[in-house]
């Protein structure tokens, strides 16, 4: 399957906030949570007001122009951490594919982009946060060089060199 890997634009808005409803991860047989968690504050930050300052994010689109999946990288601070924060100078990586693309290889691309993108700024490390039971995630995330760094609620804190990532 041919696609492209470009900035997420203001048009692609939208379709980030359907990719941050589908990277809530929902155990095999779990109840789906409904759609307005996302305006739960703890949840909207990751997306609300887009474009800001030291926001990078990429889109993954088929040649048809059909969105498959996003990456997102965001500063958080002290006074409005988010699930997966460090520190102030650690992005935090937040990324979903759509279920039709899983297991392409698009999440890889997706990070080889985001990873590109923050060596260009000179940014170190990364950050995320992670159910440990996304095995699949986790896996695509290891191969990037992350590891643990502690647990927030029922989620992993990972931080990967962004230096050292594929």
């Amino acid at each position: 399957m041919n696609y492209t890997i470009r900035p997420i634009a203001e048009r692609d808005v939208p379709f980030m906030w359907d990719m941050l409803y589908e990277s809530l991860y929902v155990p095999e047989g779990g109840k789906p949570f409904g759609r307005e968690i996302l305006q739960d504050p703890a949840i909207a930050k990751y997306a609300e007001h887009w474009g800001r300052p030291g926001d990078i994010g990429w889109i993954a689109v088929t040649d048809d122009g059909q969105p498959m999946g996003t990456i997102t990288a965001r500063l958080f601070d002290e006074s409005n951490r988010g699930y997966g924060y460090v520190g102030p100078d650690v992005p935090e990586l937040g990324m979903a594919i759509s279920r039709s693309y899983r297991g392409q290889g698009i999440g890889t691309a997706l990070m080889k982009a985001l990873f590109d993108e923050l060596r260009k700024r000179g940014i170190s490390r990364v950050s995320l946060s992670v159910d440990p039971n996304n095995e699949a995630a986790v896996k695509l995330y290891r191969r990037f060089g992350f590891t643990d760094v502690g647990v927030v609620d029922t989620s992993i804190t990972m931080v990967a060199d962004v230096k050292r990532g594929n």
